[in-house]
């Protein structure tokens, strides 16, 4: 994803990292070098999930793998998703069967700050073994998800007006918490939801805004001016209606769930075309499954049928590879085959943008971990718990 496609290439990988990447006749290869024979394949860099809840949204356990939003507070800025991650999510296998190898995994969009994400690759014991990088991000939601949830409750927000003012409070508490404490010279009380906030203001860390409806991506764009940060839309459901102005602010914008029925108000306009229309418009996009509404392993299947309402192929393939690593900072370990970066490479039996094709090797960091087995035809991941390794 860093050039044209190499035929004939050579991946070497060394202590976890690509080390060269190239022509076979221009890649040194040890002697005592393992060799990896895939020829008549295709070999790419792990996809990027930009946008999921793995771990923290468990698939088939109710109740009790649901810990997505905290929703008590419609401010929760200093939890962070790292502390619900369950390694044991039958999605992290998913995501390894769909050559899925990192995985910013958030909060839910129930709350308005609902807290801070984290990129992780899809194989260990513990969360802490998979993390790529903590935090990531800072989600936040606009329009019906906070709405509604603290409409319910009889308690602000109960409208996008207050939704809206909920931010406000919140960063402008932070533009004072941070004045304060530039100015203590002596013992401080710290608060750690207006310090995770003034970590956003401050630009280290992204803000990804969940928005489906024009309007709130408009509100969104709005506050991003007012308070200076770095601005990621998420869904953008009616995005293309807005793509020139999204372009003009070079804001980048992750798009989906797309294969979804409109089971709401604000996803009414949701059409498999909106990746084509805001990529042709110059906006940079990634595309996501936000896993589990769409199973992880349907990443690369919404890219084909955007390819197919009109999105680029090339394109297509950057939005689940190098374009969420640099939406959020991921670029220099991951999203690419490129010497230096981690080594999450994945072969499969064809081009990915065919839904015939499968993967059938997946290594992260350099260790193979995932295998599609053609005489019983069924996907084995390796057991992190029970590694020889």
């Amino acid at each position: 994803m860093e050039g044209s496609p190499i035929h004939g290439g050579t991946v070497l990988i060394d202590g976890g990292k690509i080390v060269a990447v190239g022509p076979a006749a221009e890649v040194d290869v040890p002697d005592d070098a393992e060799v990896v024979d895939a020829s008549g394949s295709w070999v790419l860099p792990g996809f990027v999930e930009a946008h999921g809840h793995l771990g923290v949204h468990e698939e088939a356990e109710g109740w009790a793998g649901q810990d997505t939003n905290e929703m008590t507070d419609p401010v929760t800025a200093r939890v962070k998703a790292l502390d619900g991650i369950n390694p044991d999510d039958e999605g992290f296998r998913d995501a390894l069967a769909g050559g899925v190898t990192t995985i910013v995994v958030k909060p839910g969009s129930g709350n308005v700050i609902g807290g801070q994400t984290v990129a992780v690759k899809p194989w260990g014991r513990t969360a802490d073994e998979m993390v790529l990088r903590d935090p990531v991000s800072m989600k936040s939601a606009l329009g019906e998800n906070p709405k509604r949830v603290y409409g319910e409750k009889k308690t602000m927000p109960s409208t996008r007006l207050g939704v809206a003012a909920v931010i406000r409070d919140a960063l402008t508490k932070a533009q004072d918490y941070k004045a304060r404490r530039d100015a203590a010279e002596g013992p401080f009380d710290r608060d750690l939801t207006c310090e995770a906030l003034v970590r956003v203001l401050d630009g280290e860390l992204p803000w990804c805004q969940h928005a489906h409806r024009a309007d709130d991506i408009a509100t969104a764009l709005r506050l991003a001016e007012e308070f200076g940060y770095r601005l990621v839309l998420n869904h953008g459901t009616e995005a293309h209606l807005l793509a020139d102005l999204i372009a003009e602010r070079d804001i980048p914008v992750v798009i989906g769930p797309l294969f979804t029925s409109r089971s709401k108000v604000e996803l009414r306009r949701r059409t498999l075309r909106n990746p084509g229309v805001l990529a042709r418009a110059g906006v940079r996009i990634a595309i996501t499954t936000d896993h589990p509404v769409v199973p992880i392993n349907f990443l690369v299947h919404q890219v084909t049928l955007a390819v197919k309402e009109g999105l680029d192929e090339e394109t297509g393939l950057r939005s689940i590879t190098v374009n969420p690593a640099e939406m959020l900072g991921l670029d220099d370990r991951v999203g690419a085959l490129k010497p230096g970066l981690d080594a999450d490479v994945v072969i499969w039996s064809g081009d990915p943008l065919d839904v015939m094709s499968r993967a059938l090797r997946v290594f992260v960091n350099g260790r193979q971990v995932y295998r599609f087995d053609e005489g019983s035809g069924v996907g084995v991941t390796e057991n992190p718990y029970y590694s020889e390794g």
